[in-house]
């Protein structure tokens, strides 16, 4: 991941699953500065990504995405005021959205699930690699999503007790046709529709459609949602 300079005007093309030209611009929020500026120095450090600006908590966050039109918004969970799971509502309410990762520690399930339903798009650790970070960010921004290994189950342990501890049911991914089941998997792992498109030989319009049909069949709000859908009914991502 890579820092860059705040532009001022929100500029066309540049919300949710649009095509990104030009370095990544990343919002940061964490309310703790010296955390926001070692995120940006590790960002900083990729020449295609450039930090627009930093946010203190959800409210900032809202206000910056506004301000400076992100192609994603690097958001801490746990923060005085308005917290990241509020802060992505506010931000979900907006028209041309920009995609939200959120930044989470090891034990913070109960707003990391308050996130997941929030609609975040993908979660990474505080602890994570400098490399895990900018591949996260760069896989959101691009439309995809992104959960870390070592969050993913607990947040299907947290799926599974939502649903009243049902268990895995593998039914549920029987509504998919074979070509939407291949979508899925590579789905799950953090694929991008550009990146399935070339996987799989079609056009990306044809993965785009194939992802709105998994959506609907499984009822998932959004990829996030789908992607937990799918791994705690069993489908493998290999």
């Amino acid at each position: 991941m890579g820092g860059r300079v705040p532009a001022p005007a929100r500029r066309a093309g540049r919300g949710r699953g649009s095509g990104v030209t030009g370095p990544l611009r990343v919002v940061l929020a964490d309310d703790q500065a010296m955390v926001r500026a070692g995120l940006a120095l590790v960002l900083g450090a990729e020449p295609d990504i450039t930090v627009v600006a930093e946010a203190a908590d959800g409210a900032a966050a809202v206000v910056a995405a506004e301000r400076h039109a992100p192609d994603v918004v690097l958001m801490d969970v746990r923060m005085p005021g308005v917290d990241g799971p509020e802060g992505i509502r506010r931000l979900r309410a907006r028209d041309g959205a920009p995609p939200v990762l959120a930044l989470t520690t090891f034990d913070d399930d109960e707003v990391l699930w308050g996130a997941l339903n929030a609609g975040a798009d993908g979660f990474v650790l505080k602890d994570s690699p400098a490399e895990t970070l900018v591949q996260a960010v760069r896989a959101v921004a691009a439309g995809g999503s992104w959960i870390d290994p070592r969050v993913l189950p607990r947040v299907l342990a947290r799926a599974r007790q939502a649903s009243a501890g049902s268990p895995r049911d593998p039914r549920r991914l029987e509504r998919l046709t074979p070509r939407e089941t291949d979508v899925l998997r590579l789905m799950c792992r953090g694929r991008t529709n550009g990146e399935i498109a070339d996987a799989l030989r079609v056009g990306e319009r044809t993965v785009k459609t194939h992802v709105s049909a998994i959506l609907s069949k499984l009822d998932a709000r959004d990829r996030t949602a789908a992607v937990v859908a799918a791994l705690d009914a069993g489908l493998p991502a290999g």
